[in-house]
């Protein structure tokens, strides 16, 4: 397994920051999104059935466009497409949870980087260890930076199947909270039930790339 990492490129290049091949899975590159021409996608994506956790089921592609637009022009969120040799495979965003509705839920701690990970849907036959190994690139990746000490991960309280994979990952399960709805004119999210998972660098036992 090879990694590289660079800074974040400003608006328009759209660079990948981070590329790790990882055995068995490929060459995972992260590339901030660009809103306007990843909005189709990202659409396409966040309003099947699998995605209601995203809260965007019935988004307009243009509404998805301007929540990717204003996640764009913030300093403490970010939004990756993940590829795999080239192709689009997934859509991860980090956060800093100090700056985020996940603070009114748990005592936050200084370092607290939040993650969010889509799986795009599966072309072909699914491939044992594809999960894990995207898992394994975007832990490595997040880990790398210097603001980080603690990653913290929210997913659906019922996606028993998302949870168990975490904990293979090397994540600690915290407690069920419910994020707080927000009503804004840039963005809507409703209320939801997560689970609270948390991964300490060099304290947890390093994530495998299990399935």
């Amino acid at each position: 397994m090879t990694s590289s990492s660079a800074s974040a490129s400003g608006a328009g290049t759209r660079q990948p920051v981070y590329s790790q091949r990882v055995e068995g899975v490929g060459t995972v590159t992260l590339t901030p999104v660009d809103p306007a021409a990843d909005a189709a996608l990202i659409h396409s994506w966040v309003t099947e059935e699998r995605a209601r956790f995203w809260g965007m089921r019935e988004a307009s592609r243009e509404l998805v466009r301007d929540i990717y637009e204003d996640l764009d022009r913030r300093t403490t969120h970010h939004a990756f497409l993940a590829r795999r040799d080239g192709e689009p495979v997934g859509l991860f965003q980090t956060y800093d949870c100090a700056e985020d509705r996940i603070s009114e839920c748990y005592e936050v701690l200084p370092g607290d980087t939040g993650v969010h990970l889509m799986v795009g849907p599966a072309r072909g036959a699914s491939q044992r260890g594809f999960s894990a190994g995207l898992i394994g690139a975007f832990l490595s990746y997040v880990v790398s930076q210097d603001t980080t000490r603690r990653v913290v991960a929210e997913p659906d309280a019922r996606n028993e199947k998302a949870i168990a994979r975490l904990v293979r990952s090397g994540f600690e399960l915290g407690p069920e909270i419910e994020l707080p709805e927000i009503d804004l004119p840039e963005v809507y999210l409703p209320a939801k039930k997560a689970r609270l998972a948390f991964f300490h660098p060099g304290a947890n036992r390093p994530f495998r790339l299990t399935v």
